[in-house]
């Protein structure tokens, strides 16, 4: 390509300024706002540069941006297409479409390289995760997935067609497309369906049957509540989150979903106190802030920033939360615990906690694994309040 060698620079001076304290997503776009002599096509390949610089993770750290750069470029493509200017002859020679090979090669051309350095944190991954095979899934952009609501199954996969969207479906509710494609104006987002991870749709087979009080403790814009509302129908609905701000959006989702009847209240639940939960659910589902590891490969800037010693902070968090709702549960109540992490202190080790500290029974808990189908991890772990015993 003819400006490839321009593009290297301009995302090696972006990336010289970017500190990983705003979403790389929003830090872009305000440099290309400021920037203006940038064409959609500049940004959209200068963008894809510096996302793959972050995608190398903690690997070669020493190496220059732009050899970074190069070596991820390297693995994140299947041929070298336009970036073959950014290349010499033995790696084009050995570019091969699989990924796997592309990894081999490297480590033999650049010995500083190691895909295991890629996410240094091996040892603290849940025991189930293929540690060499996450890594990997670093250098695969993940889907976009949209969850076809009730009533909408034939319609929305239809209009993909007419607008020769390619796109696959894992199942009837559940549609995998390019992360790139343009949908918005489309489907009606949220009505007819709501753009949601494979594996945060798959929440909804945790779910407990017969009840009609539920709880979204932590429930951020509101995703899972549509879908357990989508779910479980006939329930009455409460939700919160500790932003005013997040409850305002979910509010707006709400209202293009179609859901009218619901209680809504903000609260900090690492406090201890819960404010606007005065009463016991028989359901509380709740997703804790937690480190996001299972989604770094959206956004790869957090690999790259991420210190171990926030798993420490986060795992706090999640036990002051998890105290504080628990007692709200009915007799014989659920509580639903959910993270997007791969670590065991956030995930295994909770569980231990849970049990060990609070009257409640597992039932099942499971790591649902994307990084092998170009999806999110998740965590999920249901629990049952033991009933007080006669007497």
């Amino acid at each position: 390509m003819k400006y490839a060698h321009q593009y290297m620079r301009s995302a090696e001076t972006i990336i010289g300024l970017y500190d990983g304290t705003v979403p790389l997503a929003v830090f872009l776009k305000q440099h290309f706002a400021i920037q203006k002599k940038f064409g959609s096509r500049d940004r959209r390949f200068i963008s894809h540069l510096c996302y793959c610089y972050y995608r190398m993770g903690h690997a070669s750290l020493h190496l220059p941006v732009s050899k970074r750069i190069q070596m991820a470029l390297f693995l994140c493509e299947h041929s070298p297409g336009v970036w073959s200017d950014l290349f010499d002859a033995s790696w084009l020679e050995n570019w091969s479409d699989a990924l796997p090979a592309r990894v081999r090669y490297l480590q033999s051309a650049e010995p500083s390289f190691s895909i295991s350095s890629v996410f240094p944190w091996q040892e603290a991954l849940s025991l189930t995760i293929d540690a060499n095979g996450f890594a990997c899934s670093h250098f695969i952009q993940p889907l976009l997935f949209l969850r076809i609501r009730p009533g909408y199954e034939k319609i929305v996969p239809q209009k993909l067609k007419d607008a020769a969207i390619a796109f696959q479906s894992l199942n009837e509710h559940c549609i995998g497309l390019a992360n790139a494609s343009k949908i918005d104006t489309l489907i009606a987002i949220d009505q007819e369906a709501v753009v949601q991870d494979y594996n945060s749709q798959r929440v909804g087979e945790k779910l407990p049957a017969n009840v009609s009080t539920v709880w979204d403790c932590c429930a951020a814009s509101g995703g899972k509540s549509i879908l357990v509302k989508d779910i479980l129908k006939k329930i009455d609905l409460t939700v919160s989150d500790i932003r005013l701000s997040i409850l305002q959006n979910l509010k707006q989702r709400f209202m293009r979903a179609g859901i009218q009847q619901y209680h809504s209240f903000v609260a900090d639940l690492s406090s201890g106190k819960t404010y606007g939960a005065v009463k016991k659910y028989d359901l509380i589902i709740c997703d804790v802030p937690c480190s996001g590891s299972g989604t770094w490969g959206r956004t790869p800037e957090q690999l790259y920033y991420f210190e171990q010693e926030r798993i420490d902070h986060y795992t706090s968090l999640q036990q002051k939360i998890v105290r504080t709702v628990q007692n709200h549960l009915t007799e014989n109540g659920y509580l639903l615990y959910i993270t997007c992490s791969v670590f065991k202190k956030e995930n295994e080790e909770q569980v231990s906690f849970i049990q060990q500290n609070f009257p409640l029974e597992l039932l099942s808990m499971e790591l649902l694994k994307g990084y092998d189908r170009k999806a999110d991890s998740l965590f999920t772990a249901l629990f049952k309040k033991r009933a007080h015993p006669a007497g």
